[in-house]
């Protein structure tokens, strides 16, 4: 890591105001990081007391490779450098961070997009208008950063970057000339601070629904810290390029008089249901027609009417596409031709409604969907294609449910599942230390709760690339296969190891067998050993 100023610790506190109560040594910084194992000579090393380690046992790894000042949290630390004491360590690393890199944020318009489904469509959904309207233009996502064209594979997973990583691409994007940014803001990042200095001009919200409980707790934590995206909104410096400092709420989630509750500034609500809110600028579609390509539907907001034409499957895509309108039309002022043409562009984001197709007699989808609703709505869109089709085809459904997270989430799911699905086929999915065992037990009984009987409606087969292969085998012309909740994702955690996976490869191998030609290998889980 390179820094964009070399200041000196002294200076970085100077500039950002961060109360403590230790000594700030003039030592020049050449890198921040809060991994003991990237540390290179010359950096700042920040100790966070996380969930399952503590970075403070790390200092002497940190020191060793070269680190000539250390941020924790502990008052009694023994250290060889300079050790700075701060209340909020990750808070502290978000703003010295943008001090390094000499406040990059300060000089983009930024556009945060939050909520449990649809963030990373409707980021690329509003990246993607922002380029038709001629604006160079970037997008940090948890599938990848694209800077000037230049797309880097972050390796983000499903979270945001740490607030160094994130500071440092806003930087890269400054240096290259652009003007906007589209940056997706995980729970878990808004939470952690890691995009507590991003200087938000634009706040959006697709819908808060039940994820992350076992990290947040509650629903009501995990929506608190959603809305440290819009409370961040006060906090904007003034820029020299203006601040349009909005709020994008969705009309249609429980979440929105939370929310709006929230900023005191402009407010904007989009809504598929209700033609608006009285004294609030309003956003609605109406005349809305799923196609078995696509979706159109008519935009209706203040001052303007618009046809709008998707190849985006699903009615859950028309609130995305709203979501992208009244962050760009409505909050920035972007001309309506260019929404229309963005959204038109948008053909799909990696791993989220994918479909593979070798040419199979039926459709093989690969979609994202980890959480309840998101099953519901990707289970329900199905439905519909299936109806469009003419509705004689079968609708087969293969997920599974993390170890180490929010155990709700397994009967919930499968519940779902059994209520949509024609069959449903519980497998792996990040396991991790867990037993994998348990947690499709604790899928089954959730199945069971809804009707579902096992091996006629719902199956649970350990191996996800076995899971994946039985459920192709099953299919008939007709049918849709669906395979969620992996979605992009590039690897499977069983124990403490990643293994390599891609339920695409995955689905692309198991339609080759079925079809007797050549394509690429079942990927290797830990599962085959026992299959």
């Amino acid at each position: 890591m390179t820094g964009f100023l070399h200041q000196t610790l002294a200076q970085l506190f100077e500039s950002t105001a961060i109360p403590t109560h230790s000594a700030i040594p003039g030592i020049k910084i050449t890198g921040i990081t809060l991994d003991s194992r990237t540390v290179q000579p010359g950096y700042l090393f920040v100790a966070i007391e996380g969930m399952n380690t503590d970075g403070h046992l790390y200092i002497p790894q940190a020191v060793e490779r070269g680190a000539v000042a250390v941020i924790g949290s502990r008052e009694e630390v023994t250290c060889p450098v300079p050790y700075i004491q701060v209340h909020d360590p990750r808070a502290a690393v978000a703003h010295l961070s943008a001090a390094f890199y000499g406040f990059p944020a300060r000089q983009l318009t930024v556009i945060g997009v939050t909520g449990t489904d649809g963030k990373t469509t409707t980021a690329n959904l509003i990246y993607q208008i922002l380029l038709q309207a001629g604006c160079r233009s970037g997008i940090v996502s948890t599938v990848n950063a694209t800077i000037d064209g230049e797309t880097l594979d972050t390796g983000f997973h499903v979270t945001t970057p740490e607030a160094p990583e994130v500071q440092r691409i806003l930087s890269r994007m400054q240096a290259a000339g652009l003007t906007h940014v589209v940056l997706e803001a995980t729970s878990h990042g808004l939470a952690q601070h890691r995009v507590a200095a991003c200087e938000f001009d634009v706040a959006v919200v697709t819908n808060i629904t039940h994820e992350h409980l076992d990290y947040h707790g509650t629903y009501e934590a995990y929506r608190e810290a959603k809305g440290r995206l819009f409370t961040s909104l006060l906090n904007t410096h003034v820029k020299s390029q203006g601040n349009p400092r909005a709020a994008v709420i969705n009309l249609d989630d429980s979440s929105y008089d939370y929310l709006s509750g929230l900023y005191p500034g402009r407010k904007i609500a989009y809504s598929m249901r209700v033609a608006g809110k009285k004294g609030i600028e309003s956003l609605f579609a109406s005349d809305i027609h799923p196609l078995p390509s696509g979706l159109s539907f008519t935009a209706k907001g203040p001052g303007f009417v618009f046809s709008v034409e998707s190849p985006l499957v699903g009615l859950f895509n028309v609130s995305n596409c709203l979501a992208a309108i009244g962050a760009t039309v409505v909050a920035l002022g972007i001309p309506v031709s260019a929404a229309q043409r963005g959204i038109a562009a948008m053909g799909g984001v990696p791993g989220r409604m994918e479909r593979i197709d070798l040419g199979q007699s039926f459709t093989a989808i690969v979609d994202f969907a980890h959480t309840p609703n998101a099953l519901k709505v990707a289970l329900e869109t199905m439905r519909e294609s299936l109806q469009l089709a003419g509705g004689a085809g079968r609708l087969i459904a293969v997920f599974g449910s993390a170890g180490l997270r929010d155990v709700q989430k397994r009967r919930m799911m499968a519940e779902v599942s059994a209520s949509l699905a024609d069959l449903s086929i519980f497998t792996a999915e990040d396991p991790r230390t867990e037993s994998l065992d348990g947690i499709l037990g604790d899928m089954a009984q959730g199945a069971t709760s809804q009707g579902g009987v096992e091996g006629q409606t719902f199956m649970c087969i350990a191996g996800r690339g076995e899971a994946i292969r039985f459920a192709v085998q099953q299919a008939r012309p007709g049918d849709v296969v669906i395979a969620c909740g992996k979605g992009h994702e590039q690897s499977m955690a069983f124990g403490t190891i990643e293994y390599p996976w891609d339920d695409r490869v995955a689905m692309r191998a198991a339609l080759a067998e079925s079809l007797g030609i050549a394509g690429p290998a079942m990927p290797y889980l830990p599962t085959q050993a026992s299959s």
